[in-house]
């Protein structure tokens, strides 16, 4: 859910650049709440909505795209205009960290427009928010292939000219050059074609046959939402084959998605499994470049999932298959020529398991093979939390014989995130893991032959690592809870080489967030990050200030970390207007283990609220000032079903502001409403029990309401539901509506409008 997981970070990818750098950053400088206020000549300036929202500094954003060339000698980003202009293509050389221009602005705006010529917000909110690579390098690292808005586009470095490949009036997506870069291939249409790069080659059909409801080698919105998928076809190592999946949506039920501005309103019918609908029917194709296209067989049940697949070497393929339960997770070696396919491994959990992609998110890889030999790694939580295994296989025998465990590689009461990079000749693996903090996050090594985990970036706080394929270069995106977020170039050696820094709010009167831990009913460790008002607060009543609780509270989420984030500009302007914001991160979400997140198991928002109560009751007595009888409690997505649910199960709250909330669990999507609720028939008691439209008769306080009107993921139909119940029972409540806004509710006006609506909400109704 936007996965429904990390809701309000991902929503701002879809904000202005300007907006992303201010959410991300706090200033070392942040001053504590008792420091007396500045003289006049040393003044800051106040935090205000309109200031999130303004025109980036030059130098305040931050390069963006970051991709490493195919041999490691030059890391490619997009460099900002300066005062809005046009961006350019830059590089850092890997050996000096030194920048130097790739693409001039004049000739990039002619390959690859911007995406703000997109014809609606929502291709280009979708655009951002699933990280749609706008181009990548060619394997010899001597040209860069653009995908302008459809339209595909090769460019030559040692030339510097551009060509354009594809004419076509339908847009091409999701290109990508074969392994030995002769060709370059792309969905169009719903099916796949291949192009030679040839300057008067003409393209070729790999498919046909596709439509809105049968994509071929398309990525369809669940698998793209709820299992992270990014791409849906793969090259053989040796450029014969393409793996693809195909996907027939004919059986999934359609939700109109209503355009309100139009004369006469269109609608787009969304092919959208609500919990216990028809799932896509999925069967994974090999299509020869030079041959025939089959299926390979492998054995699904209804509504089974193929989130992974791909090459192990030329001629043998794998896939996984997870069942609609969500609780088997299998591999299957296949023999690419012949379509046979045999299970080499089997994992299963009594509730569910998380999907891994250990070279991370854009990788599109659920395992990493190596190279040279018959291994492979795999992530799994089997010991109670996320951890490595090495498994080796027979290479002549792949398909005769299980894999086999050779040893796992880190243990522990910590989370690995992603490996980083795999360097083959030192049999080391690069991976990032909270090991020294569950709120932080750094870079690891570790020895496929076993050893000891080494720390690699020693500072505490949360690092991002963006690592060569040789991985002797990385980029560290490094913040701090009081740190702004900076770059740098590091050798894995130990040379950096700073990057950018942010500088964004040194001019703004930032307040400093501390960490606060709690412990929930059964003595778990709850960490929370609070932010206090200045002393005489415009809003203190009797010495007390007023609380506004901000959870995101659902499963894999977390919003308490040690980095810039973890209280954000409007956290700011909140306290700056008087109240008092505090995070706290529930039983039930992600990041601290297998126990942790199946508190909340097939009764989400039961376990989260006790568990927001109990840190509420324990922060009034560990800091007095804070108003008990003045609380709020908003969030958006996940955070907004936290809501409802908590304005209909508590008498606590005051006020709250729920943004395109869940209202009940029997509308969300299949995949992730089963993988944590269950089947409903399996369920239905707690579909019940946990429907905040059902318990809309005991809504306390007073409500905001928010939704876009477009929104994709989370259907108005929820909050459309939940304020039939609200005004059958009497119950008052306030409603905004966005027209034509998805899930993000993203662009500056609307943005602003919507903050600025959150803070009249909350004044009228928490200050004096």
């Amino acid at each position: 859910m936007f996965n429904l997981r990390c809701l309000f970070a991902r929503c701002l990818l879809t904000a202005p650049v300007a907006l992303l750098s201010v959410l991300m950053l706090w200033p070392a400088t942040a001053r504590a709440q008792s420091t007396p206020a500045a003289s006049p000549a040393t003044a800051k300036k106040p935090f205000t909505i309109e200031a999130i929202y303004a025109a980036p500094a030059p130098g305040s954003r931050p390069p963006s795209g970051l991709q490493w060339s195919p041999d490691g000698t030059r890391l490619s980003y997009i460099q900002p205009g300066e005062k809005g202009g046009q961006e350019s293509l830059a590089y850092f050389d890997a050996a000096t960290g030194k920048s130097a221009t790739l693409i001039p602005a004049e000739k990039l705006a002619a390959l690859a427009p911007s995406t703000s010529k997109l014809k609606d917000d929502r291709q280009r909110e979708n655009r951002a928010r699933f990280g749609v690579a706008e181009y990548q390098w060619a394997p010899d690292s001597n040209a860069l292939l653009f995908d302008a808005l459809g339209q595909l586009w090769l460019y030559d470095l040692a030339s510097s000219k551009g060509r354009q490949l594809t004419h076509s009036d339908e847009p091409s997506s999701d290109p990508k050059f074969s392994p030995d870069g002769r060709y370059i291939s792309y969905l169009r249409a719903h099916d796949l074609y291949v192009r030679p790069l040839a300057a008067e080659a003409r393209e070729m059909r790999l498919t046909t046959g596709g439509t809105a409801a049968l994509l071929n080698g398309e990525v369809d919105w669940l698998y793209s939402e709820e299992l992270d998928v990014r791409s849906n076809y793969f090259w053989s190592p040796d450029s014969r084959d393409v793996l693809f999946l195909q996907s027939d949506e004919s059986p999934v039920p359609q939700y109109p998605i209503v355009n309100w501005m139009a004369t006469h309103p269109e609608t787009d019918q969304e092919r959208y499994p609500k919990a216990g609908d028809p799932n896509p029917r999925v069967r994974l194709m090999l299509a020869a470049l030079k041959g025939r296209t089959h299926e390979i067989a492998l054995p699904l049940a209804e509504g089974d999932y193929i989130p992974r697949f791909g090459w192990v070497r030329p001629g043998l393929a794998w896939a996984m298959v997870l069942n609609r339960a969500q609780n088997q997770q299998d591999l299957y070696f296949i023999d690419a020529r012949s379509g046979h396919s045999r299970r080499v491994l089997h994992e299963s959990d009594t509730a569910y398991i998380e999907l891994h992609d250990p070279m991370g998110r854009n990788q599109h890889q659920g395992i990493r093979f190596l190279d040279h030999g018959d291994e492979f790694l795999w992530l799994s939580w089997r010991d109670g939390f996320t951890h490595i295994y090495l498994y080796g296989f027979h290479g002549d025998h792949a398909l005769d014989e299980d894999a086999l465990l050779e040893r796992q590689l880190d243990a522990g009461a910590y989370e690995v995130g992603n490996l980083a990079a795999l360097d083959e000749p030192s049999r080391t693996v690069y991976f990032t893991a909270n090991k020294n903090d569950a709120r932080g996050e750094q870079l690891f090594r570790v020895s496929l032959n076993g050893g000891a985990v080494a720390l690699v970036t020693p500072q505490p706080g949360t690092h991002s690592a963006v690592m060569a394929a040789d991985a002797r270069h990385y980029v560290d995106t490094y913040s701090a809870l009081t740190s702004p977020p900076r770059m740098t170039l590091c050798a894995t050696a130990g040379e950096c080489h700073e990057l950018w820094a942010s500088h964004a709010w040194e001019d703004y009167d930032t307040l400093a967030p501390q960490f606060v831990d709690f412990k929930a009913a059964d003595g778990t460790l709850l960490h929370g990050v609070l932010l206090l008002p200045p002393a005489g607060a415009a809003t203190e009543k009797n010495g007390r200030i007023p609380v506004i609780l901000n959870p995101y509270g659902g499963p894999h989420g977390q919003s308490v970390r040690d980095n810039a984030r973890a209280m954000d500009a409007f956290d700011q302007v909140l306290a700056h207007r008087g109240f008092a914001v505090l995070k706290v991160d529930n039983r039930g979400m992600g990041n601290r283990g297998r126990a942790f997140a199946l508190a909340a198991h097939k009764h989400l928002g039961e376990v989260e609220l006790a568990d927001q109560l109990a840190a509420l009751n324990q922060a009034l007595t560990r800091f007095p000032q804070l108003d008990a009888t003045r609380v709020g409690f908003w969030g958006w997505s996940y955070g907004g079903f936290m809501t409802g649910y908590a304005m209909t199960h508590s008498e606590r709250f005051k006020a709250g502001v729920s943004v395109a909330p869940v209202t009940d669990w029997h509308l969300y999507d299949s995949t992730y409403t089963e993988r944590y609720m269950g089947m409903p028939r399996e369920n239905e008691g707690e579909y019940q029990a946990t429907s905040v439209v059902n318990a809309a008769p005991r809504l306390s306080g007073r409500l905001l309401l928010v939704h876009g009107t477009s929104d994709d993921n989370v259907h108005m139909q929820n909050s459309i539901q939940f304020i039939n119940a609200m005004v059958n029972a009497g119950r008052p409540f306030d409603l905004q509506l966005y027209p034509g806004k998805t899930h993000g509710i993203a662009g500056p006006q609307a943005r602003t409008h919507l903050f600025h609506r959150i803070l009249w909400h909350f004044e009228q109704n928490l200050a004096n």
